[in-house]
């Protein structure tokens, strides 16, 4: 297999454009998700191919909530159809599953399911592939904050130390807690915006934006999103 050089230890994917995919072919917008599932699959694999240990994917943010109510239950429904259908393949390559995000806004059937392929999987040490659900960055922070203030609330004590807050502390209140920030953020479809994903996170993530719709984005395309990371030089705000 040709190298792809310094390989991110996490990975991130931004997954654009089922609906322009669907659209273009004169098919309902939800054949592009569907289509997209065969994408993750793809990913995935080459992810653990080039050893990279962490794969997110930000699949509902917390504003797709708005969409057209069928376009809404069918992602439900591929996302739980797909949780079942790929356990064999999370076991059989090592792979950790996640969900983060708002999940009190999913079924409670929906949250059985992410529970279960969560709780069976969490032993697997090949890959983590966390699915970003009902997510967005701004939630994120600001639930991260009123849970640092309900602890500030309850230890009074705490407060003489507030000043002292630096960002590994608040790190431990977003949803991300024991996840490092991803090292690489891609974003398909040709837009070139975090549409409110990972704000805080990713603050020094490189960005690699790319014109393929999500549906057509496969190993190929994803090796060389790593290709180009691997000539970045990463300074953090610094001088080398």
């Amino acid at each position: 297999m040709e190298t792809v050089g310094n390989i991110p230890v996490h990975v991130s994917i931004i997954m654009d454009g089922n609906g322009r995919w669907a659209e273009e072919r004169g098919l309902a917008r939800t054949a592009g998700h569907v289509e997209g599932v065969e994408s993750v699959r793809a990913c995935t694999e080459a992810a653990v191919e080039c050893g990279v240990k962490y794969l997110s994917l930000y699949a509902f943010s917390e504003e797709n909530w708005g969409r057209p109510q069928a376009e809404v239950d069918t992602l439900m429904k591929l996302m739980f159809k797909s949780m079942i259908a790929e356990m064999p393949t999370f076991a059989e390559n090592g792979i950790r599953f996640i969900v983060l995000g708002h999940r009190q806004r999913l079924s409670d059937e929906l949250n059985a399911v992410i529970d279960d392929c969560m709780y069976r999987t969490k032993d697997n040490k090949n890959l983590t592939l966390v699915v970003f659900l009902s997510y967005s960055g701004r939630w994120d922070i600001l639930q991260a904050a009123g849970k640092l203030a309900m602890e500030l609330a309850s230890h009074p004590g705490m407060a003489a130390s507030i000043e002292e807050l630096d960002t590994s502390c608040f790190d431990k209140y977003l949803v991300t807690a024991g996840i490092p920030d991803p090292d690489l953020i891609i974003r398909t479809s040709g837009e070139k915006r975090l549409s409110n994903y990972l704000l805080w996170q990713g603050a020094y993530s490189e960005l690699v934006f790319s014109d393929i719709l999500w549906p057509d984005f496969r190993k190929e395309e994803f090796r060389e999103a790593l290709r180009t990371y691997s000539k970045r030089d990463r300074r953090y705000g610094k001088v080398k």
